[in-house]
């Protein structure tokens, strides 16, 4: 048996390998939810869609809309806890602010998160001296704050509601509910490895390791991700049909699945597989009404922060590049005009001393 698991590990690594396998499972997830929006939106009444958007309640909206902005704050200490954890103090919040909300509005509108929101990173901490290396480890532990959070409150909801989840996976609530305990485990699990070690476990070696967070770290890292999503899923929610009643947790269950489904499969701000799976998750809901609450997240969401993150990284780096070096070179060569001035009287004064 053993000699059979390492020849299919073997034949796994230098035939198929992971790389190869995500590459193949975000194609299928985005076909899948391609195919089921082309089915969708062919009989949806796109006029009935816009006349829900236009019914939409202002109060819901401007809640959902502050709702956004304390989720996009949350965000903002992703990467504070992150440079903390690997002892750069140096670097202060408005800056780490500023990297977290770019680098996560950006790479995730643009997709592949890990190479655009790595880049964003290490455009804004290379100026206070930070190297590819700890960028590389800041979105780690970013990262690793978001799936902490995320998969918490799933395990939690598809424990208390089953159904939901079945909507999406189409399993039995039992199976599900063995699989949110699985993940809660799985959290507990992690928790006790990392507070019984005799020092903060670390991962990789020499100039690539990572000194994970300790015990009580973790969990504050856990709340970070929790307040995050939860923020999300009750914008979501201030936007929802207001009848049939819908439930916060149904609902929530069925956010973060898509959430997960988004970003698993890479697609730009994952559109079509994030709406698709919502669509699919809450069947008892009116498509076009649902429909318009989708459309007004991703513009409140993804289009508005996207736009102000753009103005914000175009600002910095016409100021960096074209109006401070300007700036500079005029101070400089206002300068060089007076210092040129100073030799030539000082003979004139030594001329003068000589001859009295």
């Amino acid at each position: 048996m053993q000699r059979l698991l390492n020849t299919f590990a073997r034949v796994f690594k230098e035939r198929i390998g992971w790389k190869r396998l995500g590459i193949a499972a975000s194609l299928l997830i985005v076909t899948i939810a391609v195919i089921h929006l082309f089915h969708t939106l062919k009989r949806v009444d796109k006029y009935a869609v816009l006349s829900a958007v236009a019914d939409k309640s202002e109060h819901h909206i401007v809640m959902a809309a502050l709702c956004v902005v304390c989720a996009f704050f949350t965000l903002t200490f992703y990467d504070l806890f992150a440079l903390r954890t690997i002892g750069k103090n140096q670097v202060p919040y408005r800056i780490a602010s500023l990297a977290s909300f770019c680098s996560y509005v950006i790479g995730h509108n643009i997709g592949a998160t890990v190479f655009t929101g790595g880049a964003i990173r290490f455009r804004i901490y290379s100026d206070w001296g930070l190297n590819a290396i700890d960028v590389a480890k800041i979105c780690f532990i970013s990262g690793l704050t978001f799936w902490l959070g995320n998969t918490f409150v799933l395990g939690f909801g598809m424990i208390w509601h089953p159904a939901a989840a079945a909507s999406i996976d189409l399993l039995p609530e039992t199976i599900n509910q063995m699989i949110g305990a699985g993940i809660l485990g799985g959290i507990a699990t992690y928790l006790i490895w990392i507070g019984t070690g005799r020092k903060r476990r670390e991962l990789g070696k020499d100039g690539w390791m990572v000194k994970l967070p300790s015990a009580p770290l973790t969990l504050v890292q856990i709340l970070i991700g929790v307040i995050d999503l939860g923020f999300c899923a009750l914008a979501m929610y201030m936007l929802a049909p207001t009848s049939p009643d819908l439930d916060f947790m149904t609902l929530a269950v069925v956010f973060i699945l898509a959430t997960l489904l988004g970003f698993a499969s890479h697609a730009p701000g994952s559109l079509g597989v994030f709406d698709a799976a919502m669509l699919i998750g809450l069947p008892m809901l009116r498509q076009e009404e649902l429909l318009a609450s989708l459309l007004l997240y991703r513009f409140l969401y993804f289009v508005i922060p996207f736009g102000i993150a753009i103005s914000i990284m175009g600002s910095r780096e016409l100021w960096l590049n074209v109006v401070q070096p300007w700036y500079l070179n005029r101070r400089v060569g206002e300068f060089k005009p007076s210092m040129a001035t100073k030799p030539q009287r000082a003979p004139a004064r030594k001329t003068k001393q000589a001859a009295e």
